[in-house]
Order: structure tokens, then C-alpha cells, then sequence
């Protein structure tokens, strides 16, 4: 799956959706697109993360900028939000 720009909370939630339809498997999420590193993206991140491993998926964020990458590291989910 990718990630837009900015993501809306619609889009978010249809991927959740297509998450939680799916069955468990490895998923990755491409999220190189998004705008901006800030905890609204974070917030995406862990949205996507909680619906993927309701259903059993493991879930991995590929494409995180360096300022993404700081941001999971300083609010200590980079092991949570593997990218």
C-alpha cells in the first residue's frame, strides 16, 4: 500500500478498512510520499500499525525520510513503526 501526501482521515481509515479485510500477511507501506515528518504523520503510521496487527499482519514502513526516521527515533517508536 502508499501513502498519499497528506493523507486525510477518510483515506487512513480505508486503509485500516482494507487492513482489517485482509487476510494476515506481510505488508509493506510506502511511505516516501508523505509531506511532512510530524506527529500528524505518526499518528498515520500508528493508525496503520494498531489495524494491521488486529489481523495478524506484520507491517513494515518503507521509504521514511530522514526527518520521519528522527521523529519515530525521538518519540521512541522506531521499533514500533519498523521503517
Amino acid at each position: 500500500m502508499t501513502l498519499p501526501a497528506r493523507p486525510s482521515r477518510d483515506e487512513v481509515a480505508r486503509l485500516c478498512a482494507r487492513l482489517g479485510a485482509a487476510p494476515p500477511g506481510d505488508v509493506v507501506c510506502e511511505v516516501g510520499a508523505l509531506a511532512r515528518a510530524d506527529l500528524a504523520a505518526v499518528d498515520v503510521l500508528a493508525r496503520l500499525r494498531l489495524a494491521a496487527g488486529r489481523r495478524g499482519h506484520r507491517i513494515r514502513f518503507h521509504g521514511a525520510g530522514p526527518d520521519l526516521r528522527a521523529l519515530l527515533l525521538l518519540t521512541g517508536l522506531d521499533d514500533t513503526l519498523p521503517t
